[in-house]
């Protein structure tokens, strides 16, 4: 039957009627049309500060404003101080709730640290990993709760610094949200704090916890270290409790209570064995009753089901212990209870097994429950942490659990690293995606920040795979970064910045490497180490100016002079231009340290030169003369062939007046003659009074016709005649009007090549002087008379019958050729063909 047509009307349709189509709901959104993701930017105050925290572009730092700066932070409330602990402790996974075990054999240690606790001392609680710390401390903050006025804090101090510490005490008293002040308010608020800090998994001592003190002296610490830590200075002031094994009769009273039931014979001596193995350790009591827990449950396995049934609800644990009526399963060996790690994680679930997977991968970090789904593969694997916490796999460390002690390297003996590599780049992937959800709150992210950078920091020595691109760590560090500067957690937004930094430098990625660097600045801007933000940021700087990133350059010259200003230090001196006139590059020409040329140039070059500030990698193009293949100068001293006919004209122009000038100058004082009527500005006109022209009259004109005024023809330095930097004319003294004649071409006469002259030297008299066009409408030929100097002009020797060199408007000085140059340093032996030279 044809599918686009109905059936029969038998079948409830009316022939071919088409059927109706439901209308679209007009809520419903087009699949087609996605919103894009927006960036996640938060604006914080960090000391006097306004921080942006930007994903984008790079964070933008600037002054905080006084309206944008906060209050004085105020204490929280005994509600909101509930909510922070509850925060702060571990999550509770899923299942049935386990029973509490009990302290035993821990009475003395426990008062003994509430007594010095309550005299205000500092205490530090020595043990080994796997000896009950955390359990006691859980014991002695309930005890303390009422002994200070600010309660008992509870921290953490895994992979924390005493910075980090004493930000993490000021938070959690006071109520500063988005605020990270500066130390010195922070130390001013933290003294005011008066409260039992339990500090547990202490990783420093020395000159650090003397800090920690001394920055808060009213607080009573109890600290939680192992042997390994650093102790503290003698000075500090905090004694320290050892902490040992649990005697033989705890020991096998802990094991009972794990079991859930009473030891028979057998079991009680295999506990004794294990008690002097593990030195009494009350995780290996713990691990040793999930042993047999878990072999109850395979004993009972067969036997249960015949006798209950198939779809009898009862657990396995509980069902009775007979060996002569169920199958008998040995006890594990001494060495499999001494390390009971891979027997113990070969009977848990897939699930579980694949969680430890992952955190022997991570360094023994266990991802948030919420994770496991996602990361395993199955939507029950949140339920395999309960599985570790019941087994003794895992300890709680703050708010995340980890990996107990030992258990680590029994799995990676077992062989749990096999596929490690895999491991980490797929909680990688899973972290990078969950990281940049705009879903996901900072705060979420920072209490995910030890498995984070733990993916980060193993996945380093692995981003050189060409497979891997674009990088799957500095992308994960791209988007983990800006979370943890938004949630105030900086020990980690450096560490997640630097492997960032150094994931984009294995793959070649200078844009993140320009994007990492310039957060590495903010961030030591923010902590006050000026050199370290100045060094980064410049770097960026330079990264993006190959990349001809705007955006992100203005943010880094805007920190850069931030730096600048708080550290008195200015910057380095460079091009004002510096974005438009970039590094000469082997297929680009170098731009003139000048500039571009003018279509009109100045003809008159300066008296000094200007300072030219070298720039690195560009030759200075006066330095080399360059040809063009037309025969035009190029570089510095050559000019396009456009600015070069410019350039003619107005040389052309300066040596037509120069042309009358001399003319009216050297002419007959002849009333008629039209060098009278002609002075040296061209745009003179006649007097109302008199008729003749507004030019000065010839000095000392007395009726000697022999004697004509000397007029300038240099202008000078400033190009204009007429100014007080125009040279004295002089002149030659000779009683005889001199031989030399001038002529000027008409325009309609084919132009002649000038013959080169030597640099430095002007024809004589004896030579004709080489012809060139000129705007005259006749050819005049006049002789030159030689004049007495006057008052005003020096005398100058010249011996009769020799060429005179001087500059004056007569005489034999006027024939040398009026020069014309585009820049200051073009000599006249390199002068362009075509730029015309008047030769009077």
């Amino acid at each position: 039957m044809d599918p686009n047509h109905t059936g029969p009307e038998e079948y409830g349709h009316g022939g071919d009627t088409p059927r109706q189509r439901p209308p679209r709901e007009s809520l419903t959104s087009d699949l087609g049309q996605h919103t894009p993701v927006p960036a996640r930017t938060v604006q914080l105050v960090s000391g006097d500060f306004l921080l942006t925290v930007n994903p984008v572009d790079g964070s933008e730092i600037e002054p905080c404003p006084p309206a944008e700066r906060p209050a004085r932070p105020g204490r929280l409330t005994e509600s909101e101080r509930t909510e922070v602990e509850r925060a702060a402790a571990p999550p509770l996974p899923p299942g049935p709730a386990q029973p509490a075990l009990p302290l035993l054999a821990r009475q003395d240690e426990r008062e003994s640290l509430v007594r010095l606790l309550a005299r205000g001392r500092s205490v530090r609680l020595v043990g080994p990993g796997g000896s009950g710390r955390t359990r006691l401390l859980d014991v002695v903050a309930e005890d303390c709760a009422d002994l200070a006025p600010d309660g008992v804090v509870r921290l953490n101090g895994h992979r924390r610094t005493a910075d980090d510490l004493v930000h993490d005490l000021f938070h959690a008293v006071f109520d500063a949200p988005l605020h990270r002040p500066d130390r010195d308010e922070l130390l001013e608020s933290v003294r005011e704090i008066g409260a039992v800090v339990v500090l547990d998994d202490l990783e420093f001592g020395g000159a650090a916890l003397d800090e920690l003190l001394d920055a808060t002296p009213e607080c009573a610490f109890l600290f939680a270290a192992t042997p390994d830590v650093a102790d503290p200075s003698a000075d500090a002031g905090v004694e320290d409790v050892e902490l040992s094994g649990l005697d033989r009769a705890a020991g096998l009273g802990l094991l009972g209570h794990a079991v859930g039931r009473t030891l028979t014979d057998e079991e009680a001596t295999w506990a004794g064995d294990l008690w002097f193995e593990s030195e009494g350790l009350p995780l290996r009591f713990v691990q040793a009753g999930a042993l047999l827990r878990q072999r109850d449950r395979l004993r009972a396995g067969t036997s249960a089901v015949d006798e209950f049934g198939v779809f009898e609800d009862v657990r396995p644990d509980e069902a009775p212990y007979d060996p002569a009526d169920g199958d008998e399963v040995p006890l594990p060996s001494l060495g499999e209870a001494a390390a009971p790690a891979p027997l113990l994680a070969s009977r848990l679930s897939a699930s579980a097994r694949a969680t430890l997977r992952f955190a022997v991968a991570l360094g023994g970090e266990v991802p948030h429950q919420a994770h496991l789904p996602a990361l395993v593969g199955d939507t029950h694997a949140d339920a395999a942490l309960g599985e570790l916490v019941s087994c003794g796999l895992v300890s709680p460390v703050g708010a995340r659990y980890r990996l107990a002690a030992g258990v680590p390297a029994q799995l990676e003996a077992a062989g749990y690293t096999d596929d490690a590599d895999a491991r980490i780049r797929e909680a990688a992937q899973h972290y990078a995606w969950w990281t940049g959800h705009p879903s996901v709150t900072p705060e979420r992210v920072c209490a995910e920040s030890d498995a984070i950078l733990a993916a980060l920091a193993a996945l380093s020595p692995l981003a050189a795979d060409p497979a891997d691109e674009p990088s799957t760590a500095a992308r994960l560090a791209r988007t983990a970064a800006p979370a943890f500067a938004a949630g105030l957690h900086w020990s980690a937004w450096e560490r997640a910045l630097r492997a960032g930094a150094e994931a984009a430098r294995i793959a070649g990625d200078v844009g993140e490497q320009a994007y990492f660097h310039h957060e590495l600045g903010i961030h030591a801007l923010c902590a006050g180490q000026l050199d370290r933000a100045r060094a980064e940021l410049e770097a960026s700087i330079g990264l993006r100016g190959a990349l001809a990133d705007k955006r992100g350059t203005v943010a880094g010259r805007r920190a850069l002079a931030l730096v600048a200003d708080r550290s008195g230090v200015p910057l380095a001196i460079a091009p004002t231009a510096a974005e438009e006139v970039p590094e000469a590059h082997v297929e680009e020409s170098a731009s003139p340290p000048r500039g571009v040329p003018m279509a009109f140039p100045d003809l008159q070059p300066p008296a000094d030169t200007g300072l030219v500030v070298p720039v690195p990698g560009v030759v200075p193009a006066a330095t080399v003369p360059q040809r063009t293949k037309d025969g035009v100068p190029g570089g510095l001293k050559g000019l396009a062939k456009r600015n070069l006919v410019a350039a003619g004209a107005g040389a052309l122009l300066v040596a037509v007046l120069g042309t009358v000038v001399t003319l009216g100058a050297t002419s007959d004082n002849d009333p008629a003659s039209p060098s009278e009527n002609v002075g040296v500005n061209p745009s003179a006109s006649q007097g109302l009074d008199d008729g003749s022209l507004d030019a000065d009259p010839a000095a000392g004109n007395k009726g000697d016709t022999g004697k004509a005024t000397s007029r300038p023809t240099d202008p000078g330095p400033d190009g204009t005649l007429g100014t007080a930097d125009d040279p004295t004319p002089t002149a030659t003294e000779s009683d005889e009007p001199s031989d030399e004649e001038t002529g000027s071409k008409e325009p309609d006469e084919p132009d002649e090549p000038d013959e080169p002259t030597p640099s430095g030297t002007k024809p004589t008299q004896s030579q004709k002087p080489p012809t060139s066009p000129s705007p005259s409408p006749t050819e005049t030929e006049t002789e030159e008379p030689t004049e007495e100097p006057t008052e005003t002009d020096p005398p100058t020797e010249s011996p009769t019958g020799e060429p005179s060199t001087s500059n004056s408007a007569s005489g034999p000085a006027s024939s040398a050729p009026i020069e014309t140059s585009a820049s200051a340093t073009q000599s006249t032996d390199q002068a362009s063909p075509e730029e015309p030279e008047t030769m009077i």
